[in-house]
Parts: C-alpha cells; sequence; structure tokens
C-alpha cells in the first residue's frame, strides 16, 4: 500500500487537518494517509503542547469514522525528541511491504534543509506539499522527490484555536464535535 504520512502535534487537531488529510487519501494515488502524532517536534516549543496523549485521543476521536484515515502513535516509543528521518527508518524496516510518502506543508518545504538528514529523506521519499498561507519559494519545490498538490488552502491553524478557546469564544465547526467535548470535558487550552 501506499501510506501518506502526515506529521504534526495536532495540538488540537482541527477541520483543516481533516480536509488535507482527507483530500490526500481521496484524490492523490495514496491508499490510505496516516496522521503521525508528535509527542515533541525539535523544531517547536514544548511548553505550548498539552498532554501527548490528550492529543492522541483527539486525533482517534476526530477520525474514527475515517475510511482511509489512520492515528499511529508510533513516534511516543521512539527516542525525544522526535525526527522525521528516524520514524521513517524505523517504518520502512517495520513495515517493508508498504511505500511510505511524507505530506508536509509549504512552509516546511521551504525549512526542510534544517531537518536532520534532509537530503536521506529527498533521496528516499516522495513528499506531498499543500499549500499554506504566502508563497512558495522554497528552491526545493522542483525537485523530483517533490509534488506540489492542489489540496484547498487552510488557514486554520492550532494557534488560532488555542487561544480562542484561552479567551472563551466559540471554536464550533473549526474542531469536529468529538474533539470539542473532549477539550471541553478535560477543560483544555483554557489557562
Amino acid at each position: 500500500m501506499k501510506i501518506g504520512l502526515f506529521f504534526g502535534s495536532f495540538n488540537p487537531i482541527h477541520i483543516g487537518h481533516l480536509i488535507i488529510a482527507n483530500y490526500m487519501a481521496n484524490y492523490t494515488e495514496l491508499d490510505q494517509v496516516w496522521l503521525m502524532v508528535s509527542p515533541h517536534n525539535p523544531l517547536k516549543s514544548k511548553s505550548d503542547l498539552i498532554n501527548a496523549y490528550d492529543r492522541l485521543e483527539m486525533a482517534k476521536l476526530a477520525t474514527d469514522d475515517a475510511e482511509n484515515i489512520r492515528v499511529s502513535d508510533i513516534e511516543f516509543r521512539l527516542p525525544q525528541p522526535s525526527y522525521t528521518i528516524d520514524t521513517l527508518v524505523h517504518l520502512k524496516e517495520k513495515y517493508p511491504e508498504h511505500t511510505f510518502t511524507l505530506i508536509i506543508g509549504s512552509d516546511n518545504l521551504s525549512s526542510l534543509k534544517k531537518w536532520k538528514n534532509y537530503e536521506l529523506i529527498l533521496r528516499d521519499y516522495h513528499i506531498f506539499v499543500y499549500p499554506r498561507p504566502g508563497d512558495l519559494n522554497s528552491e526545493l519545490r522542483d525537485h523530483p522527490s517533490v509534488t506540489i498538490t492542489e489540496t484547498p488552502l487552510m488557514e486554520i491553524s492550532a494557534t488560532f484555536i488555542r487561544k480562542a478557546i484561552k479567551e472563551n469564544k466559540s471554536v464550533q465547526y473549526f474542531l469536529p464535535d468529538k474533539v470539542l467535548k473532549f477539550i471541553d470535558s478535560k477543560s483544555l487550552y483554557r489557562l
């Protein structure tokens, strides 16, 4: 199977993430998309993150009825912080029958050269890029391993949602109902 790996903190998962995952799973040659919940992205501050298991649970709640979208906690069992190349190598060893493709935003393509062993990622994996606000000026956009997709542009961010929750504003429709209920039940992002 061709599996698309969509890494993220999913802090919290929102409809933007789900639209991107759904697009990749249904409008590209991918058979499935795996949401790779990252306990700690080395390029992001850990202080903004809520508990990794709460983020994992929200991702599962958001996708429990999705046909071809799965949630993976594989990075929870790998050394921290999580480096994409290490996870990719681990997955290739564990699932040799699958072909893995990386799914990243255009903002991440611009910073790919900061990633650990980015040359190996470009050599050994295909990368599907979805648009993010702003221009895509990466010199890697024309790399043979990179495909720029026509995924709908999503300007929703988890940062916006966390801020709105903290300010007691409605985030209905930005998140799946099950995720919103989970956040409310645990009073997440309130402080």
